[in-house]
């Protein structure tokens, strides 16, 4: 089993600004723990349900006697893709409108946010093709059913990590945590463009170095 790979591609997802910055703006909205705790649950559906359902496709599809190449072809696809929508956020990373969910975050209820969290996860074409390939590179090491389970668990783990961590400091620390996250916030929101450009393309060249070397 590649922990290894699932970890990068978990990783990829708790730094991202479309994972952060959400999570940031829970913090400030009138209810901020009921509504970061239902946007965590939100969003750990939103990449375990693809995550899953790619796991799924790999292990039934697969026949040993006919080979891998279909998911080697299926990585070159999920990273040609990563690769073209990260060099179309550089390219477009200067004069950009602040996004219609960043306006949606800021007078978010519970049930709102749980909303938003699904969303942003499902309906981010980002997001969605790293939890796909996550699922890919589980389905495809022909994993017993503990160690698929222990995998997916390690990924959700990881990748809704840095969600779950606002939450974690606002139960422990209440309101004294929101003046070093309002700094964060601000710097992410400057420089989610060209941060996220930059890691998009670089885990696409990785899927996609990984399926052209199988072929």
């Amino acid at each position: 089993m590649a922990f290894g790979e699932v970890v990068v591609f978990a990783t990829v997802i708790a730094v991202s600004p479309f994972t952060l910055i959400p999570a940031l703006f829970m913090q400030f909205t009138p209810r901020p723990l009921a509504s970061s705790s239902t946007f965590l649950a939100g969003w750990v559906i939103g990449i375990v349900v693809p995550a899953g359902l790619c796991a799924a496709l790999a292990s039934v599809v697969q026949r040993p006697a006919e080979g891998h190449a279909w998911l080697d072809w299926a990585r070159v696809a999920l990273g040609s893709l990563l690769i073209l929508f990260g060099l179309r956020q550089w390219l477009t990373r200067h004069g950009r409108a602040v996004p219609a969910w960043m306006r949606l975050l800021s007078d978010a209820g519970p049930s709102k946010a749980f909303r938003l969290g699904l969303l942003l996860s499902l309906a981010n074409p980002k997001i969605l093709l790293l939890s796909a390939a996550a699922g890919l590179a589980v389905g495809s090491a022909e994993p017993t059913a503990t160690t698929a389970v222990l995998a997916m668990a390690v990924f959700t783990l990881c990748a809704a990590s840095t969600v779950a961590l606002p939450v974690v400091l606002h139960v422990l620390l209440g309101e004294r945590v929101l003046a070093p996250l309002t700094k964060v916030r601000a710097w992410l929101e400057n420089h989610a463009a060209g941060v996220m450009a930059v890691v998009i393309a670089a885990i696409g060249v990785l899927v996609l170095c990984e399926g052209a070397v199988g072929l």
